[in-house]
């Protein structure tokens, strides 16, 4: 699996060294031209004007030039192999498990509500998000925590989105690269100020006389002010001085309106530029799988390209940010009323783009998004696309493994769960509870339209709860009991007005005795098969495993003991469990 990746590290090592050499050679040859163009001004004034030596210090400043031109194209193709390089091993890191240090954990999106994200390990510490997060934008981020917090797709999108993660998951060079110029961007929320900002098709003037005066006064008071002082027209200062002053009255008198139009973009901390760079490798790219035809055509339709739109904002950014130069920024309002033009080349632009400026940051971050998923067949093995079926409520896996587990360590078992719940009885660290997860994680995947870890599943559209991770809250004044309780009550809520809903309950009710606590999972069980509710409740408590019916089925994880050691399967099979570890473990510590 990993091969893939070094042979794509080795290959653009080659090309990093060969313009890393080409770097340094450039950069020797600048100095030296940087020396000798001294030496010929220096020539210039020792031994006075001649033509030689003007064509000699003028050619040498234009190889110099050149050069400088030449070296900044270098630079960038030595960050962008230097950038694949690092994605590439990032994947290998993913592969190697070794990617519980990559920064981002998705830690906004914490959730100690959410139905089943902490618990399942969705967002946060060692968590999918981290696992395969290679989104760069906000809507990125985004997009990606959204399909895995609240997929909500039908089974058509649901096929659409797994073509195309499947399509990007065999296009890793393309991938790699929409990541490269999209990691240029800070996955800030300020760019929803940006995106209000241009989605607002608000006028700026709506006089079209005051308008085309704003545009074209310049291009007669300019060539007139040039005249008077080239010729040196005194007689006509006069004139010049009270033209120019106007001007600054009048734009002094709108600075304030200019500054109120011009918003976020004023300040705009975004490179625009990778935006369209992405944009146009998505233009060239011919793909198969019909949603990643839909983005491709969303971003680049002939009557609203996106790249062409951002490359057009971008020019007006970089006019706009002429302002950090106070003195040319004075100059050029005072002499082509620089603010009112660029608030006029924004309107313009807002006239054919705001309707649709929004929608292409929505599906940037939506193939990012797409993306990310596609890094889950490249990192773990026994991967498949599961299908989706809509008649019953049921998930059915052989060979279910967890995806957060390394490779070599991983479990993987035969599930069923066809209109059932299953009682998953058995000793300490047997495997229940990961066993719960498994299930709860790739429902979570399938249902995103993604590879699931297993060698085959089928599975019906689910709502996700869970009661797992429960844990007192002192500033409510809660204990960790009364805090499951309500978990509980939670999930037989939504199954009363919920026929699809999934269960996930490890070691219902632990914080009680053990004679309520069985009297209460007794209830709860018996209340959601009721309800025809589905999922699955872990227990230490055999005696629940009499509740077995058509509908509840047992099911157990065992150990084997050998030299005073005990040894787990970690596989799952029929029935409850015949065994305890408790006393053994106490024993084996000195406790008993």
């Amino acid at each position: 699996m990993e091969e893939k990746f070094k042979k794509q590290i080795s290959e653009h090592e080659i090309h990093l060294k060969k313009y890393t050499s080409i770097f340094n050679i450039v950069g020797n040859l600048k100095i030296l031209l940087v020396i000798a163009l001294a030496f010929s001004v220096y020539l210039l004034f020792r031994l006075g004007l001649s033509l030689n030596t003007i064509f000699v210090s003028v050619g040498i400043l234009i190889i110099l030039i050149a050069l400088w031109i030449y070296h900044s194209i270098i630079t960038e193709k030595i960050n962008y192999h230097k950038g694949i390089i690092s994605i590439n091993k990032k994947q290998l890191d993913r592969i190697s498990y070794n990617w519980d240090s990559f920064d981002d954990i998705g830690e906004e999106f914490i959730d100690e509500n959410h139905p089943y994200s902490k618990d399942l390990d969705i967002v946060g510490k060692k968590s999918l998000f981290q696992f395969i997060n290679s989104t760069n934008t906000y809507h990125g981020r985004q997009a990606f925590a959204n399909d895995l917090l609240h997929p909500n797709y039908d089974e058509t999108e649901i096929l659409y989105r797994e073509e195309a993660i499947i399509e990007l998951s065999r296009n890793i060079e393309f991938s790699n690269k929409i990541q490269y110029f999209l990691q240029k961007i800070k996955p800030t929320p300020d760019i929803l100020k940006l995106v209000d900002e241009l989605k607002n098709d608000k006028i700026f003037i709506k006089s079209k006389i005051t308008k085309n005066v704003l545009k074209f006064t310049p291009i007669i008071t300019v060539p007139f002010a040039a005249l008077v002082l080239i010729f040196n027209l005194r007689d006509l200062y006069y004139i010049l001085s009270i033209v120019e002053f106007i001007q600054c009255i009048v734009w002094v008198l709108g600075i304030k309106k200019i500054a109120t139009y011009l918003g976020s973009v004023t300040a705009l901390p975004y490179k625009l530029n990778a935006y369209t760079k992405a944009i146009d490798m998505i233009s060239l790219e011919n793909f198969e799988s019909q949603k990643l035809k839909e983005i491709k055509a969303s971003l680049c339709s002939s009557d609203s390209s996106a790249s062409k739109a951002i490359k057009d904002l971008d020019k007006i950014v970089n006019k706009i940010n002429f302002r950090s130069n106070e003195v040319l920024y004075f100059v050029l309002n005072i002499i082509l009323w620089w603010d009112y033009n660029c608030c006029i080349m924004l309107e313009e632009w807002g006239g054919k783009y705001s309707k649709t400026s929004e929608d292409w940051f929505l599906k940037i971050g939506e193939f990012e998004s797409l993306i990310s998923f596609s890094n889950l067949p490249n990192a773990c093995n026994n991967m498949v696309i599961p299908t989706y079926i809509d008649e019953k409520n049921a998930i059915e896996a052989k060979e279910i493994g967890h995806p957060l587990i390394p490779n070599d360590t991983r479990v993987n078992n035969d599930i069923s769960v066809n209109d059932n719940i299953l009682i998953i009885s058995g000793s300490n660290m047997s495997g229940k509870t990961t066993f719960l997860r498994t299930i709860g994680i790739n429902l979570v995947l399938a249902q995103a339209g993604s590879f699931v870890c297993a060698n085959r599943m089928t599975f019906s559209r689910l709502d996700i709860f869970t009661s797992m991770r429960i844990s007192d809250d002192l500033n409510e004044g809660i204990s960790t009991f009364y805090a499951e309780l309500k978990r509980i009550k939670s999930i037989l809520d939504e199954a009363n007005k919920n026929k699809k809903i999934l269960f996930l309950i490890d070691e219902i009710f632990k914080g009680t005795n053990s004679v309520d606590r069985l009297y209460g999972a007794k209830t709860v069980i018996s209340k959601l098969n009721n309800l025809k509710a589905i999922g699955m409740v872990s227990t230490h408590d055999l005696e629940l495993c009499d509740l077995a019916n058509s509908r509840i089925k047992n099911y157990s994880f065992l150990e084997q003991y050998k030299n005073n050691e005990i040894y787990f399967d970690y596989k799952i099979q029929e029935g409850k469990s015949q065994t305890t570890n408790a006393k053994h473990l106490m024993k084996m510590l000195g406790i008993i």
